[in-house]
């Protein structure tokens, strides 16, 4: 047989005048969230649509002349042309509101925000999962809230891998290339030619080019090695997202970090906020440094300007999500570029070292270079205060400072156009009470038939499409139709309406996916129920290198295919934005069973909740705050310290007594409206106590108050008078380092044990500073009570105490102090050294109790 060549040949069409804007709309990410602009390309040709996975720009390439002509023609289509185009005029041509423009001048104020991956929307492959949703989502939020905010990121040739799972369960891993004039994006010029920067790599330096999206309001900038000036290999250091060896990884890092700084200082874009989301970016606090001591200041005092300015947002508690690099690999990866830069290899290692060995973690630096510090959820920022407490070594983990901000999704982008309609219908201001709690009780007065009514028909088109998405799955891997049948005869039949149970997330062991099937003979007995059947429909990915998470995988296709189950287990492959849109909407109940206390957050339960899903969940990360005992499930955790194998038994038996004895039942107690009133106002429930509380405007604007305000306003003071204030903080620190392994503090006679309730105590401490001044520190007393009765305590009361005596070598500090307490209270003595151009008073991680 003749091998044959085959030559590919496009033939583009051209845009009618008439719909000339088309080709705008696909190249603004503002068609990720809104369903208007992606109508638009689906109306004129569906199937090709589908072909090119939602992609607007290459839908435009390879849409038929005819169907372009005809749409210019079509009074209706234009019609909905120019609503489209009048709301997305009417977006980019809002101010941002009062609640921004006070705490965040767009004059004078600039939020950089880097992160390693980025997820928009399926057309626009550069993520892998939660954290790059979460980056997109807060792009998204900036956006809409008009924040001054520019992004900063990788553009990867592959992206994250295509999954396919094979007849026998195996994740099958491919990577698809992807053109950049097939993207959302352009490049940038300046000065008439593309813009490039540049890294020094060990014996050679490393060309970027810089590419542009649109995102809204907003910008993300994008570095892409892959050009002429670079050798293949350095071509392909931006091929693969979470690709290759630990040599790749900090190359990549140090592209992000390092490259991504100079795009915006080339681009003459001067942030006032540095918001590093995750570890992978946290190279960019060195070439700050760096620019700092090209100013004039020397390695300490840069980093007291840099860091002032700095947000540093840690994703996991789980060890292997935070990079970490042998010394040699640093030494060998950033030996040149520290040369170049004039920084010291020691004192640089030392920002990231860790107490346990010689190696250098990326959250330590990212926390070493920030001042301003943050866990995804309050039981996450609690779980990062503990792991990473030796940063702080003498300060209790719960006042160490690093805060929360609860992760929240992006409503526009996840809630489903036939609710949005609805809401559109019942309060058309909806959109604008994102963050109000009182004003969504209106979803109360949603009719129950109604509501039902929208919630159907999501689960309708859901059904066929995991039809689709499955029989084109068993096509290619030979299954026969008569299994696809069976398969999904449950999801589709006209005359039931199953309960359907989701699980689709990052298939990584703590996540527990199989926790569900710890007694699968009762499982069996509950999906299987003829009068009450349940369907679980499972989707996610596992990293190529993460054999046991591919384990997990290939348990549940076997599960699915198993002669007794097969109907009530589905699992799909190829998990990504399109598929998640789809089950989040369409499910009746959301599972998550990870290990406690390992989900820093989760958002996808959040964006099941926002459609009127019920979440059937572990009290970990975000739900841990979500829950109210009336918005779905909680699975209480059992304690750490117990045998995992006993805890896995225990959590999936609370599990498995949920599903029989609460949430079937619940869902199947239906009289003759055809369905269940109790279920509809649990869902209700879900949707009105979630929607306000964890979507992203909400989560954006907490940074803004919290974190981006006063970064801004540290950072500034900082760095003005050439930096005099973070030369002398520098200086301060430095001389608090080298005395406070002598200063001592006790008390000076003895602490009253009883008192009357209107009298007060009189506290007196000694404190030999070793050359430091009473100015240098502050003495405290935390009064707590031990027996509350009916009086609550949110936390200890703190009294200052004041110096009052100084004698040769010691200094007296004392206080009269009521007691805040009636009854039996707790006294505590402490010092620590503090100065008011503390970003937070217990930076310095010293402190000493008496």
């Amino acid at each position: 047989m003749h091998k044959v060549t085959h030559f590919r040949l496009e033939a583009s069409p051209s845009i009618p005048e008439a719909l000339e804007r088309l080709d705008e709309l696909a190249n603004d990410l503002f068609y990720s969230w809104n369903h208007g602009v992606r109508g638009l390309f689906a109306r004129i040709d569906l199937p090709l649509w589908q072909k090119v996975e939602h992609n607007p720009k290459l839908f435009l390439r390879r849409v038929a002349q005819e169907r372009l002509d005809e749409a210019s023609e079509d009074r209706a289509f234009l019609s909905e042309y120019r609503r489209v185009l009048g709301s997305y005029d009417a977006y980019l041509e809002s101010e941002p509101g009062p609640e921004v423009a006070e705490r965040l001048d767009p004059e004078t104020s600039l939020v950089a925000y880097f992160c390693a991956e980025f997820g928009f929307h399926e057309s626009f492959p550069i993520y892998s999962g939660g954290l790059g949703i979460l980056a997109g989502d807060h792009c998204k939020a900036a956006s809409d809230l008009g924040l001054p905010f520019v992004a900063v990121g990788l553009l990867y040739q592959q992206g994250y891998f295509i999954q396919s799972i094979d007849p026998k369960g195996h994740q099958v891993a491919r990577y698809k290339s992807h053109a950049s004039d097939e993207l959302p994006i352009t490049p940038v010029e300046k000065d008439g030619e593309l813009l490039k920067v540049s890294v020094p790599f060990p014996g050679r330096s490393v060309v970027a080019r810089v590419w542009e999206a649109r995102v809204g309001h907003i910008r993300l900038y994008l570095l892409d090695t892959h050009t002429d000036e670079n050798s293949h290999e350095d071509q392909e250091l931006t091929l693969q997202l979470y690709g290759g060896d630990e040599s790749t990884r900090i190359s990549q890092e140090m592209l992000l970090g390092i490259g991504g700084t100079r795009v915006l200082e080339a681009l003459n874009l001067k942030p006032t906020v540095w918001h590093i989301n995750e570890g992978h970016a946290a190279f960019q606090i060195l070439e700050r440094c760096r620019q700092a001591m090209a100013g004039g200041l020397d390695f300490e005092s840069a980093l007291e300007a840099v860091a002032a300015a700095t947000l540093f947002t840690t994703h996991t508690p789980v060890p292997a999500g935070h990079d970490v690099f042998t010394r040699e690999l640093m030494n060998h990866a950033l030996g040149t570029y520290l040369e170049e830069s004039g920084l010291d290899f020691a004192k640089v290692f030392g920002l990231g070292s860790k107490t346990e060995g010689d190696t250098f973690n990326m959250t330590s630096l990212g926390l070493r270079g920030s001042r301003f510090h943050n866990g995804v959820s309050r039981i996450h920022g609690t779980v990062a205060s503990v792991m990473e407490g030796d940063i702080w070594p003498q300060i209790p983990a719960d006042e160490n400072p690093i805060g929360y901000i609860t992760n929240g999704v992006h409503v526009p982008t996840f809630l489903a156009p036939e609710w949005s309609s609805l809401f559109d219908i019942q309060t058309p201001a909806w959109k604008s009470e994102l963050r109000n709690p009182e004003f969504w009780s209106f979803v109360d007065g949603i009719p129950d038939y109604h509501y039902w009514s929208v919630h159907k028909a999501l689960k309708q088109q859901m059904g066929e499409y995991v039809v689709e998405r499955l029989g084109y799955q068993h096509a290619r891997n030979g299954t026969g139709h008569s299994v696809t049948d069976r398969m999904t005869r449950q999801l589709v039949s006209p005359d039931k309406d199953t309960l359907v149970i989701g699980f689709a997330r990052r298939f990584a062991t703590y996540k527990r996916a199989t926790l569900i099937f710890s007694d699968l003979e009762r499982l069996e007995r509950i999906l299987t129920d003829p009068e009450r059947p349940v369907v679980l429909v499972f989707a996610g990915k596992a990293h190529p290198k993460d054999d046991p998470g591919q384990h997990l995988i290939k348990v549940i296709h076997d599960l699915s295919m198993h002669p007794a189950l097969i109907g009530h287990i589905i699992l799909l492959e190829d998990y990504d934005q399109a598929m998640a849109r789809r089950l989040v909407s369409g499910v009746d109940v959301w599972l998550n069973t990870p290990e406690y206390p390992k989900e820093a957050s989760g958002t996808s339960g959040e964006k099941a909740a926002i459609n009127g899903a019920l979440n059937l969940s572990v009290l970990d990360g975000w739900w841990g705050e979500g829950y109210d005992g009336q918005n779905g499930w909680a699975i209480t955790p059992r304690d750490t310290g117990l045998d995992p194998e006993f805890r896995n038994e225990e959590e999936a038996r609370d599990l498995l007594d949920l599903l029989e004895f609460e949430i079937v039942p619940l869902y199947y107690d239906r009289a003759s409206q055809g369905y269940s009133k109790g279920w509809v106002e649990r869902s209700k429930n879900s949707m009105k106590s979630i929607m306000p509380r964890f979507n992203a405007q909400r989560m954006v604007m907490d940074y803004v108050e919290r974190y981006y305000r006063p970064a801004s306003d540290q950072g500034k003071k900082m760095v003005a008078q050439d930096g005099a204030v973070a030369s002398e903080l520098a200086g301060w620190k430095q001389r608090i380092r080298e005395a406070w392994p002598g200063v001592s503090l006790r008390v000076q006679g003895c602490v009253e044990s009883r008192c009357s309730f209107d009298e007060t105590v009189e506290l007196r401490v000694e404190a030999e500073l070793n050359g430091l001044t009473a100015d240098d520190v502050r003495v405290e007393c935390l009064v707590n009570p031990e027996c509350t009765g009916s009086h609550e305590s949110s936390g200890p009361d703190h009294f200052l105490l004041e110096q009052v005596e100084q004698r040769e070598g010691v200094t007296v500090f004392a206080a009269r102090i009521p007691p805040p307490y009636p009854g039996l209270q707790t006294l505590k003595l402490r010092m620590y050294p503090f100065s008011d151009s503390l970003s937070h008073p217990l930076e310095m991680g010293a402190m000493l109790w008496v």
